[in-house]
């Protein structure tokens, strides 16, 4: 066992590179994690969701894994439409609408 743990030290320590690479991925999937287990506190949290899904797509195409980056960069787009739709939401409700205005024009029966 002892053994064991001396060469996967000596192994990490001699890549150094993959380490920091590993952490940064480690670091953007944590914050995607508690970020999206805030949102509902408050629409800043969504927006923090998005950024750490641009740090997933940036990990993703880093560590040679593209599927994963183009993945996070789609979920990041969504999660940024999704700030803007609940921040568009939150001012109407403040000024006293019931709802999100729409661009559509009434219908007139």
């Amino acid at each position: 066992m002892k053994q064991a743990l001396a060469k996967f030290s000596a192994q990490a320590q001699g890549s150094s590179a993959v380490n920091m690479l590993t952490l940064f991925g480690r670091f953007a999937v944590t914050a995607m994690l508690v970020t999206y287990a805030l949102e509902s506190r408050s629409t800043w949290f969504i927006l923090a969701f998005a950024v750490a899904c641009a740090l997933g797509f940036v990990y993703g195409f880093l560590q040679g894994a593209w599927p994963f980056g183009v993945v996070e960069a789609i979920w990041s787009v969504v999660a940024v439409r999704r700030w803007h739709r609940a921040r568009v939401a939150s001012n109407n409700v403040w000024r006293g609408h019931s709802c999100p205005r729409t661009l559509s024009k009434p219908r007139i029966t």
